[in-house]
């Protein structure tokens, strides 16, 4: 008998938009623009984040309020939906609770796992926890190891362990400086064209 699939997807850039991004546009704060695009190591990437948050006197409410001006990418939901009707979906992603919340609702509340934030109580973010290092590939693993196949898509350095373990993986939306260094993933860059490759690895 065949193993029920599951589909792993990361968040951000793959079915929203970028939250650093909108944050740096929004604060004009150059530096907050590096994603997990930019620097592979997740560390050295937060720490610099809460560094320069502390530098600015920016707090918790001061990012959930960008968050809550941002809207899935276009076509994101219809293609969520879609792939939710023909099998089980999964979102691993390495944003946090506080900030998937307001964009989780508005793609109808699909299953996410991701870290958390240490706040203070004037809503200084104090420190980060992650659910545990690589959590992606070790999902991915988990999920294996419970019988099932996976398919995996992404768009940055931090997905390349999930769907390198994954039975099939693509990239999405993926720089195309990131593919060149991982060419045998195939890529796409329209929510139509991943979807026909999903069903064809089903």
């Amino acid at each position: 008998m065949k193993p029920q699939t599951i589909v792993t997807l990361d968040l951000e850039g793959v079915l929203v938009p970028e939250i650093w991004i909108a944050f740096a546009e929004k604060t004009g704060i150059p530096e907050l623009r590096r994603t997990t695009r930019d620097e592979p190591d997740y560390d050295v990437l937060m720490k610099g984040r809460l560094k320069i948050l502390d530098e600015h006197e920016l707090k918790l409410p001061d990012i959930q309020q960008v968050i809550g001006t941002l809207s899935p990418l276009e076509g994101a939901k219809a293609f969520l939906d879609e792939l939710r009707s023909i099998t089980q979906v999964i979102i691993l992603s390495d944003t946090f609770a506080e900030f998937a919340q307001p964009l989780m609702r508005q793609l109808a509340w699909p299953t996410i796992f991701c870290h958390q934030l240490d706040i203070a109580d004037d809503g200084r973010i104090v420190d980060y926890k992650l659910r545990q290092p690589n959590q992606k590939q070790k999902s991915v693993a988990a999920f294996k190891a419970l019988n099932y196949r996976v398919i995996a898509a992404g768009d940055s350095f931090n997905d390349t362990t999930m769907l390198g373990e994954a039975d099939e993986g693509f990239f999405f939306h993926a720089p195309e400086s990131i593919q060149a260094q991982f060419p045998h993933f195939r890529a796409f860059e329209t929510y139509s064209d991943l979807l026909s490759a999903i069903r064809s690895s089903l």
